[in-house]
């Protein structure tokens, strides 16, 4: 892997995973000792991280890790919506069912285990769960297109994640609303699994925005805070 690679991987996931909050100052000189490698890749990592929207280039400061408010959170499903929708709905006419039968079994495994009490390590078992859902459907797409706009409009929908407050209730509710899913593109349907998809996204818009009562507050994305299901 190059160093650049290298690089751009492990400050993308640290900003994912909030280690690298909203403002953090990614200087040059520091980052590139910290990382073990010359400025030059270092500068190419940066360049990605602005262009992906994880960072922005300001006047006086430098490059610093990009902000998210929940007034995001709408430009982002506005993307999402027909982006995941179609992605089910292709997935349905193209992936294996198998797969996503298994998958299907595993999330309501999931929901059970969230009913009874959710905690750290449940939770994260929730999230890796998505992701090889998220996974399963790009496979099986096989668009690269489609799979480039989805992977990177993710990573903005993780962080937001950190806006909303835990509910290991609306955990459970996610649940059974992505075996839902993938119960629907096992059957081959385009249109029930598109609805399904449909269905689960909006209930996740509106748990954030009643979480906060958007439009009327902007509230910026601050570290600590427990993630959501999305």
């Amino acid at each position: 892997m190059r160093a650049s690679d290298r690089a751009y991987d492990t400050l993308r996931q640290e900003i994912l995973d909030g280690a690298l909050t909203p403002g953090t100052l990614l200087g040059e000189v520091e980052q590139a000792e910290r990382l073990g490698l010359s400025r030059t890749p270092l500068r190419e990592a940066l360049s990605r991280l602005i262009a992906d929207g994880l960072a922005d280039q300001t006047r006086g400061r430098g490059t610093v890790v990009s902000s998210i408010s929940a007034a995001d959170v709408d430009l982002l499903f506005e993307l999402r919506l027909p982006l995941e929708v179609q992605s089910a709905r292709l997935a349905a006419q193209r992936g294996d069912p198998a797969r996503f039968t298994a998958l299907a079994q595993r999330f309501t495994a999931a929901e059970e285990t969230l009913h009874a009490g959710s905690h750290a390590r449940e939770d994260e078992h929730y999230y890796r769960l998505t992701e090889e859902l998220d996974e399963a459907v790009a496979e099986a797409v096989a668009n690269p297109y489609l799979s480039h706009s989805l992977r990177s409009m993710r990573a903005h929908l993780v962080r937001a994640r950190r806006l909303a407050q835990h509910e290991p209730e609306r955990l459970a509710s996610s649940a059974r609303e992505h075996r839902e899913v993938c119960t629907a593109i096992a059957s081959g349907d385009p249109e029930t699994a598109g609805a399904a998809m449909l269905i689960h996204l909006r209930r996740s818009l509106a748990y954030i925005t009643a979480q906060h009562e958007l439009p009327q507050q902007d509230r910026s994305l601050t570290p600590n805070r427990e993630e959501s299901p999305a």
